[in-house]
């Protein structure tokens, strides 16, 4: 049986996205990725494109609220943020919780070269965070 995974963040639109690209990459038929906001503010273009040069095309992903899985039974729950994990409204789950906070990319500042390189170090930082999730938990 599938294993349902939400992944929580914000506003569902930069860290949860690109862990939701590599989680389903990474997971394969294991599992189900379901990811969500506090907030919901759009997929930012930025995760976008970063995760097109890795080869992973979020387009199609939607920026969703917690609310809309609120009747879904997950087994794991990752938050990406500390503001997501500090500021959740109660969800009821018996799921497994595990945290990690990234830098949130869509505040970086400066020149588009250092912007996209931010996108860039969290995106590989997210990336190695979910293989090692998927080979220990899946």
């Amino acid at each position: 049986m599938k294993k349902k995974i939400l992944i929580l963040c914000t506003g569902n639109s930069c860290r949860s996205q690109i862990a939701h690209g590599f989680l389903k990459d990474f997971a394969g038929e294991k599992a189900e990725i379901y990811s969500a906001g506090i907030e919901t503010h759009g997929v930012n273009p930025k995760a976008i494109e970063t995760m097109m040069e890795h080869g992973i095309d979020i387009s199609n992903h939607t920026s969703n609220h917690i609310d809309e899985y609120k009747n879904i039974d997950f087994d794991f729950v990752i938050t990406v943020c500390d503001n997501a994990k500090e500021n959740c409204p109660y969800f009821p789950t018996t799921a497994k919780i595990f945290h990690h906070n990234f830098s949130d990319p869509a505040k970086a500042q400066g020149t588009k070269e250092e912007i996209d390189g931010q996108f860039k170090i969290v995106r590989e930082e997210i990336k190695i965070y979910c293989k090692d999730f998927v080979d220990q938990n899946l």
